[in-house]
């Protein structure tokens, strides 16, 4: 057959061609991310990290570190063809900070792909003969990608399990899972097929794996059918959204020679009549503007706060990203990220300070060290931002309370939403200008849209130059703007359901999944 041909080939690969064959596979593996969402090419490439692993036992420690550098290999590839366009932010400013460009595109990638190398490395010191070797590499690789999402500050982009999470019916998994158990899954789903080419000694029914790997595809499909039949969108009574996406240069949005055209511009978009019965931001409620939606200090502009007053009418509240200023420290300037509810008169109603923030773009470590050295974070916020002290809930009259997330604090599953504070809908502002027209801006909506869909609550999402969108709390897109482009977009607020199986027992089904695998694995080593 030609899989066991192509099995073996892998199998005996050594030194460049087996790192090659595994930076290949990593390479195709993105296909499976959004907005391509080819997911079923991850039944061609975890088999081949099997088989790769199959081939690195030239003995236990030795077979171990050629393990870790296949895994290292597939990482690289997976995360610098998933990541490219982190690139991009370093040509914002490219005289200041292009000569980074090499660094992020590749470096970032080779950071974060220990990980993978740590995963592949564990499975390999634990690994059998058989199906079961397919469930150490999943509950391994697992919780490297755990580790990859906690550890120092962690960041779980475009981790395995989102790959699962298109189409609708199949991302409605997440809410019974969470993003780490649909992770495990993926991995032990998609690496399955490996043992279709297992000597029959090792595996006398090998099309068993890839059979139960199917059916359990098709179980969480028929769930999420069946969950999306049972919650069609309803919406809030009385609370009419309006997002204004401004689609500004990056350039632009940190430039206070630009504070005129910019405050013209957001003015003009937000009361853009939109058909024959409109009347521009007056039909709204509740008006939603980006992520550090202005080049200056809102707080310090009297000015502005009177012009946005002027733009609303009695009953329409602004949510707005805004730079805040904070009180000095030691003499060094500081800032928050932040979000302001801003009342129809112009006084600020609530604040909320960014507590994630993004290392080198919002803050660098050791931040006074390295600024004597001329560095900057890409903000170039002298002195940095600083984190607020914890996410909170926001109230917005006649509206539900409002959980706002800037920017990137969407994609922490399990983390995002405080236990025991249930908000009825989040809001995520944010600034994706950064990375262009690329698959950033989409990978980055499709996980602020399973966010939603695992804890049960509309987002609203309010992007710069897109993508926005209104989702209800199952995923439904009700609305949306295109990445690119400037635009309002008008929509009713959808209603929350109940707490999800994730919101109410949290990651327990990956810790099933990963004891259970490794009590399989343990009686298979000890059998054999």
């Amino acid at each position: 057959m030609i899989i066991t041909r192509l099995a073996y080939a892998i199998v005996l690969a050594f030194g460049w061609r087996r790192a090659l064959i595994a930076f290949v596979a990593g390479l195709a593996s993105a296909l499976a991310l959004a907005p391509i969402n080819a997911w079923p090419i991850l039944f061609l490439t975890f088999p081949v990290l099997i088989w790769l692993v199959d081939g690195s036992a030239a003995g236990r420690w030795s077979g171990t570190m050629r393990a870790a550098v296949a895994g290292w290999c597939f990482g690289f590839g997976y995360f610098i063809a998933g990541l490219y366009w982190v690139g991009y932010a370093f040509l914002v400013d490219a005289k200041t900070f292009g000569w980074l460009l090499p660094v992020a595109v590749a470096g970032l990638p080779a950071y974060l792909a220990i990980y993978t190398a740590l995963g592949v490395a564990a499975a390999r010191l634990i690994w059998v003969r058989g199906p079961s070797r397919v469930l150490a590499l999943a509950a391994t690789l697992t919780g490297a990608e755990w580790l990859r999402g906690h550890l120092f500050s962690g960041f779980p982009w475009n981790t395995f399990g989102y790959a699962l999470t298109e189409p609708l019916a199949l991302a409605q998994s997440v809410s019974l899972t969470g993003i780490w158990g649909l992770t495990f899954l993926c991995i032990a789903i998609c690496a399955s097929p490996a043992v279709l080419v297992d000597d029959p000694a090792d595996t006398p029914h090998p099309r068993r794996a890839p059979f139960f790997g199917i059916l359990i595809l098709v179980a969480f499909a028929s769930y999420g059918t069946v969950r999306l039949w049972q919650h069609p969108t309803a919406n809030v009574s009385g609370v009419k959204l309006r997002i204004m996406q401004p689609n500004l240069q990056q350039d632009e949005k940190f430039n206070y020679a630009a504070k005129t055209p910019v405050m013209g511009r957001y003015l003009r978009l937000s009361n853009r009549v939109t058909g024959p019965n409109s009347n521009g931001v007056h039909d709204a409620t509740v008006l939603i503007w980006p992520e550090s939606a202005f080049p200056f200090f809102l707080s310090r502009e009297p000015d502005a706060l009177a012009q946005i007053a002027s733009l609303l009418k009695p009953s329409t509240e602004l949510i707005t990203g805004a730079v805040r200023p904070a009180p000095s420290q030691n003499g060094a300037p500081h800032a928050y990220n932040s979000v302001y509810v801003i009342d129809p008169d112009g006084s600020i109603r609530a604040i909320y300070d960014k507590v994630h923030l993004v290392p080198f773009g919002e803050y660098l470590p050791f931040q006074h060290l390295l600024e004597r050295f001329g560095l900057r974070q890409l903000t170039k916020q002298v002195g940095g931002f600083l984190s607020g002290d914890r996410r909170r809930a926001m109230d917005v009259p006649g509206a539900p309370k409002m959980l706002p997330l800037i920017c990137y604090e969407a994609i922490f599953p399990g983390a995002a939403v405080p236990r025991g504070e249930r908000p009825g809908w989040l809001v995520n502002v944010t600034n994706d200008g950064w990375f262009g027209i690329s698959t950033g801006p989409y990978q980055h909506f499709q996980q602020a849209r399973v966010l939603a869909i695992a804890e049960g609550l509309p987002l609203v999402r309010a992007a710069n130059t897109g993508i926005s969108a209104v989702v209800d709390p199952v995923g439904r897109i009700v609305g949306s703007l295109p990445l690119g482009s400037e635009g309002v977009l008008d929509a009713p607020l959808p209603r929350a359901i109940e707490p999800t199986p994730y919101v109410r027992f949290g990651d327990v089904p990956l810790i099933l999944f990963m004891v259970v695998s490794l009590i399989i694995v343990a009686r298979r080593r000890i059998r054999s």
